[in-house]
């Protein structure tokens, strides 16, 4: 039965049958004694939008963190379980870190542009890892700064410094600084929440146009959000997955009653 919800006004993605991009299977996180994420398995899809909601403190931002081994730089933090990129596992003792998070880059909730021009920090990836130099790094610029949807509003500022931007156009350019890196997934955490009605409409727009080259996982605390721009969405509570499945499915019929009382506000 479909159920009444406060959300009636969103847009419904169709789902799509795309091979998986990541499989997690059993996995554990720890930081110290506090288990934080328990025994969470699933399969995110190959160049779709894939969306994490929960309360607060639910698990859902240290799980896309387990996703490019970023919550080893925490100290006391240990991980259980697999998480397989293309079917190799991230965790295994033979793969480089540093290699891993060039494949799957991560946007953090408020923009962190690096304090140097706006050409300095597309290219600053690329230089890091040799992927261009002279005019083939002008180019990789351009076309990343294209693809993040900036290009146009900052191609007579690459010179200026970055803290110049708009808060809306820092986070396209930290977007653009991703992009650059050639990934294969793009990590999202809680990208939208520091920016106004209008910015956060042009990085969801921009979401639905680099789904098409990217696979994107997003965490955020916006459930309207997550029903406009994700095919499948996934709700935390207590770092566990309680329900996993197609977003219009989630948001309009949920199979587990405490993802129900989330979406349609009764706690979190």
């Amino acid at each position: 039965m479909t159920r009444s919800t406060p959300m009636q006004t969103f847009q419904a993605v169709e789902q799509t049958d795309r091979p998986t991009k990541i499989q997690v299977e059993a996995l554990d996180f720890y930081y110290g004694r506090f288990q934080a994420l328990r025994n969470v398995s699933l399969s995110i899809r190959e160049r779709q939008i894939t969306a994490f909601i929960g309360p607060s403190g639910c698990g859902k931002s240290t799980f896309l963190r387990a996703l490019d081994r970023m919550n080893d730089i925490i100290d006391g933090a240990r991980t259980q379980g697999r998480v397989l990129l293309d079917g190799e596992d991230i965790y295994g003792p033979e793969v480089d870190v540093v290699a891993l998070r060039r494949r799957v880059g991560m946007v953090f909730q408020r923009p962190n542009p690096f304090p140097m021009s706006v050409f300095d920090n597309i290219a600053f990836g690329p230089r890091i890892h040799g992927l261009a130099r002279g005019p083939d790094l002008e180019d990789l610029v351009e076309r990343s700064l294209q693809r993040a949807a900036l290009w146009d509003e900052v191609k007579d500022k690459l010179r200026d410094s970055a803290f110049s931007l708009s808060g809306g156009q820092q986070q396209r350019l930290c977007i653009a600084r991703v992009l650059a890196a050639d990934p294969d997934v793009v990590l999202m955490d809680e990208p939208c929440s520091a920016l106004d009605p209008i910015s956060t409409l042009r990085i969801e727009e921009l979401m639905h146009e680099l789904q098409q080259r990217y696979t994107i996982v997003i965490v955020t605390h916006n459930m309207q959000q997550a029903a406009r721009v994700s095919q499948e969405t996934g709700f935390f509570l207590h770092g566990e997955m309680i329900e996993f499945g197609p977003s219009p499915k989630i948001f309009t019929d949920p199979h587990d009653k405490r993802t129900e009382d989330y979406i349609t506000g009764r706690f979190g």
